[in-house]
């Protein structure tokens, strides 16, 4: 393809940017378009790569057939599989009528599964069928059904690692890659950053009706120096934020820089969380489950080399117990919300008694915590708030349907 060829498609789809890469993306989007062979695409979150599916389909010869962009990570684990084939009346709960699913609708166009690397394993042997043969099967049929349907994905998610761990099909990725597109990272694209920041002031701009805002000279070398970890959407987020909050229109260094997060800190955060970086979470809820764990086991340490300091001072001295001392009252059990775990904390001496030399006789308990306790009993307790309506206890756990039905297979809760 020609550069004029290829800014014609830029133009048409609102890409921004010259470099030498993504011009090489472009071109190979087009020049695959034609054909029905399967494409991946790959590259970091915010790197814009839900523009390119669509160049595929526009310039193919299923341009009027649908296009239908599918979340795989959005969908839960559950009803995936639903979604994407269908299902018979009856299937499973809930399943008052047929549906047709994605697969069905998208004969005759294309499909793009954006986040495919989140598809659960049952799914992708599925998936795999679709791209052998064009036949699936609807949950809850024994009909095979045929489909033309050109599959287009995209992901994130490092693949190659991904198999090694057994969480991708080795020869679903084959399938899926049959031709690669790389779309570069912002930090490899050099003057496309100042350019991309022009584009979205003057679309900021005419929006909320002031004047676009303008870089300094150190505040744009700042700008291409930067190593924009979320890509095209952070800049574009950051631009918003900069044309909303600042009078000046005119942006220095010092200014741009309040407004980028310090990525020192940044790579610092799994260290203060205490986590491993080859353990992944699910979620930020995970993360807090981790961090009270650790802390309530800090505790539990703590009471124990407590009491065995207090054992140890009560054998060497062996006081007389004085006649007004009183027994201590028990520890008293808080109830708490069953997304924070229970502390016990002891009875305080009263100072008079404190500054007498005696032997503690509370006896030391020492403490238990099971996370997936305090896990399964919070979720049961959400299905029960809501009658049993996953979606709804989901959205109270802030977690999403998907790992909401993984958790309940997990602890024989359904």
């Amino acid at each position: 393809m020609t550069k004029t060829e290829i800014q014609q498609v830029k133009l048409r789809f609102g890409i921004i940017g010259n470099n030498e890469a993504l011009m090489r993306a472009i071109d190979v989007a087009i020049q695959v378009a034609p054909t029905d062979l399967s494409v991946l695409i790959t590259g970091e979150s915010g790197v814009g790569k839900e523009s390119f599916p669509q160049i595929i389909h526009q310039y193919s010869r299923r341009k009027h057939g649908q296009y239908i962009a599918v979340n795989c990570g959005a969908i839960p684990e559950g009803t995936i599989d639903s979604e994407l084939f269908g299902h018979e009346k009856g299937a499973f709960t809930g399943a008052i009528g047929e549906r047709k699913g994605y697969f069905g609708e998208a004969d005759g166009g294309t499909i793009f599964l954006d986040e495919v690397g989140e598809l659960p394993l049952p799914t992708q042997a599925r998936l795999l069928r679709v791209l052998e043969s064009g036949e699936f099967i609807k949950v809850g049929s024994s009909k095979v059904q045929k489909t033309n349907v050109r599959i287009v994905a995209a992901t994130n998610v490092n693949l190659t690692q991904a198999i090694s761990e057994g969480r991708f099909r080795e020869d679903l990725y084959y399938r899926l890659n049959t031709v690669p597109i790389q779309v570069p990272p912002l930090r490899e694209r050099g003057e496309d950053a100042f350019l991309l920041f022009r584009k979205f002031a003057s679309d900021f701009a005419e929006k909320y009706r002031m004047p676009a805002i303008q870089l300094t000279d150190d505040a744009r070398q700042l700008l291409l120096s930067y190593s924009w970890p979320g890509n095209v959407r952070q800049l574009k987020n950051i631009t918003e934020q900069i044309s909303i909050i600042e009078t000046n229109r005119e942006i220095n260094g010092t200014i741009l820089k309040g407004y980028l997060p310090d990525q020192n800190n940044m790579q610092r955060l799994p260290a203060l969380f205490g986590v491993k970086e080859s353990k992944s979470f699910g979620s930020e809820r995970e993360i807090l489950y981790q961090v009270l764990f650790d802390m309530r086991q800090d505790v539990t340490e703590l009471k124990k080399l407590v009491h065995e300091i207090m054992t140890e001072r009560g054998k060497t001295a062996a006081p007389a117990v004085s006649a007004t001392y009183y027994a201590q009252p028990p520890a008293v059990v808080t109830p708490v919300s069953p997304s924070v775990p229970t502390i016990i904390h002891p009875s305080i001496k009263p100072s008079h008694e404190m500054d007498e030399d005696i032997q503690d006789t509370e006896e030391y308990v020492e403490e238990s915590l099971s996370l997936d306790e305090v896990e399964k009993e919070m979720i049961r307790k959400a299905l029960e708030k809501h009658h049993g309506k996953r979606k709804s206890a989901a959205k109270d756990l802030n977690i999403s349907e998907r790992t909401l039905y993984r958790k309940i297979k997990e602890y024989g809760l359904d």
